[in-house]
């Protein structure tokens, strides 16, 4: 299986699957002399654990993470980061009564028509868990471009067709963590709280919209033509599991508006240049404007219900119907927050480095 490595000069590998032993990541590329330690991996990782909340799996799991390699004395020494999360509540009999028919929305058809075998144990490589080892390379993405003054801030931005007002970046990180549905607007929050409820209630589930800001990233980041900053942006949000969407800045609304409203005037600021809106989301032909990045990705609604769904069976080749049982989240977005904030961060870091914005050998002087 091709396509588990992601990135060019900062690059992680993700491996694992939902129910084998393990998952984790390998990351290169992080300059030596970056200190971290697995608190500061575990910050990170905590923030997506399953079963902190009632609009998350009930899946019990301390996802407490084991740093292998490419750490000395509290230091990156420029070596290969492998990092180690066990599995430890996996309840593969759940799926035993399934594996021969392919859940609606989910990958099992395709990864047999792909590969001709599959793990049929909680989607096994196709996987949400899978992101652990995002989280854990994107929180050394986090803290490499921390030393730039580059911060992150997710948020579940729509969930259910119920819409958050819009908030400042401080009002965002102040407020995000303080309900279980990651909305900043907390109003909003309790909507959604309700409408999650009652879906659940019903069998069903909901999806959403997460939005990523990004304050601190220079002019002159990303590369022109096919490495366009945007697009490994999308690149990235796309491949996190069940995203069905991505958009940048004004995004989808920019094909109803005139060229006069959609550009946005460029002016000087305290000596500096700025723009007077930022309906381009923070890139320019593929590179930075200095202004904030701002993306955000639809979320599809969990596909593992309780609902009975029509499928068929691989073995008999006849119809069949499925009710799917076991421990799911009745919404995405809540916890796909921190997987997105990580997607972003490991797309900056790659890009400063190749840029030549961040120089490895300076973390060390």
């Amino acid at each position: 299986m091709a396509g588990n490595i992601f990135g060019q000069m900062f690059r992680i590998t993700t491996w694992g699957e939902s129910h084998g032993r393990a998952v984790g990541v390998v990351v290169d590329g992080l300059p030596a002399g970056l200190p971290f330690s697995e608190a500061d991996i575990q910050k990170e990782l905590d923030r997506r654990r399953p079963g902190q909340s009632e609009v998350s799996t009930p899946r019990s799991e301390a996802d407490r993470v084991e740093i292998l390699s490419g750490i000395f004395e509290g230091m990156s020494t420029g070596t290969p980061i492998s990092m180690l999360v066990w599995n430890s509540d996996a309840r593969s009999s759940s799926y035993d009564a399934i594996k021969n028919t392919p859940r609606p929305g989910h990958a099992d058809f395709t990864y047999m028509a792909r590969y001709g075998i599959r793990d049929h144990r909680g989607g096994g490589r196709s996987s949400a868990r899978e992101t652990i080892g995002r989280v854990a390379g994107g929180a050394l993405a986090k803290l490499l471009l921390s030393r730039s003054g580059i911060r992150i801030a997710g948020h579940v931005l729509e969930l259910g067709a119920i819409r958050a007002n819009p908030l400042s970046f401080e009002e965002i990180l102040e407020n995000v963590e303080k309900t279980p549905v990651r909305c900043a607007d907390l109003a909003a929050a309790e909507k959604m709280l309700e409408k999650v409820a009652a879906l659940r209630q019903e069998g069903d589930s909901v999806g959403g919209i997460v939005e990523i800001i990004v304050k601190g990233v220079p002019a002159g980041i990303g590369e022109p033509v096919f490495d366009r900053l945007d697009a490994d942006l999308a690149r990235a949000l796309m491949s996190i599991p069940a995203v069905k969407g991505f958009e940048i800045g004004a995004g989808f609304e920019a094909a109803r508006m005139r060229g006069s409203e959609m550009n946005d005037s460029f002016r000087i600021e305290d000596g500096e240049i700025t723009c007077t809106s930022n309906n381009a989301g923070g890139v320019l032909g593929g590179i930075s404007t200095g202004l904030d990045i701002v993306c955000r990705a639809a979320v599809k609604p969990t596909p593992s219900i309780s609902k009975l769904q029509q499928t068929v069976d691989l073995t008999t080749r006849e119809n069949a119907e499925i009710s799917i049982k076991g421990r799911h989240d009745p919404t995405i977005p809540p916890r796909m927050v921190p997987v997105a904030e990580a997607m972003v961060a490991l797309v900056l870091a790659d890009h400063m480095l190749r840029s030549g914005f961040i120089n490895p050998r300076t973390l060390l002087e």
